[in-house]
């Protein structure tokens, strides 16, 4: 019973990250689906170019709150379950040692979920922004570094997805300089190379040259 209620957690932080903010704001505004519009990915920076800034903020936050309430749900859910009377057994106190490594799973958990959405055919976004909720509620100051780098680079070079590729990397640096438990320092790494390798297209187009910069035409699929 304790495994099955923790199993449930992890889908739970699953399906919240499928939640398909934009997708559902491109039909609720416009009766499109974004997927079939700019890069076909349902983030924030697709909803810039097709549906405007305003539903393009609003999507940034939902999808930056998901990973905020993917962490703080599994920090209270996996701790009370340990609490429970009903899961109260001889290895009970071994479980409470799992419960950081149960947490980060469900922050790898809400990534995949805004990434490969169940509504959307396994279809979804580049888990950036959902990937920083999750920072931002693990550790504060590698959140906001992250964000900061990520805003200084777009600010110069103004390309998102290098943008977002350059905050992974950041992440990832930051995480290994401060002191965090080892299921957290994981989780970053794992997060940021799955933000990373959501960006591969990004990352050919970069190299040749070919990635358009933000305000540019709707060809740009950052």
């Amino acid at each position: 019973m304790l495994w099955i209620a923790s199993a449930m957690g992890l889908l739970f932080a699953y399906l919240l990250g499928s939640i398909p903010t934009g997708y559902l704001l491109g039909k609720f505004l416009r009766n499109i689906d974004i997927r079939e519009h700019g890069s076909k990915s349902t983030g924030a920076t697709n909803v810039l170019r097709t549906l405007g800034k305003g539903p393009a903020l609003f999507v940034l936050f939902i999808d930056v709150l998901k990973g905020v309430a993917a962490i703080l749900f599994a920090s209270w859910y996996y701790k009370w379950l340990v609490g429970q009377p009903l899961f109260t057994t001889p290895s009970s106190s071994d479980f409470q040692s799992l419960v950081p490594w149960l947490v980060c799973s469900s922050g790898l958990a809400v990534l995949v979920g805004h990434g490969r959405s169940i509504w959307l055919k396994f279809t979804g976004g580049k888990s950036a922004a959902t990937g920083l909720g999750v920072l931002l509620a693990i550790s504060l100051l590698v959140g906001i570094g992250a964000a900061a780098v990520w805003g200084i680079t777009l600010a110069v070079f103004r390309i998102v997805s290098f943008s977002s590729i350059l905050a992974a990397v950041t992440a990832i640096v930051l995480i290994l300089s401060f002191e965090h438990q080892l299921p957290y320092r994981l989780l970053v790494i794992a997060g940021g190379l799955y933000v990373i390798v959501r960006h591969r297209a990004n990352i050919q187009r970069l190299v040749a040259g070919a990635e358009p910069r933000l305000g540019q035409s709707n060809s740009d699929r950052s």
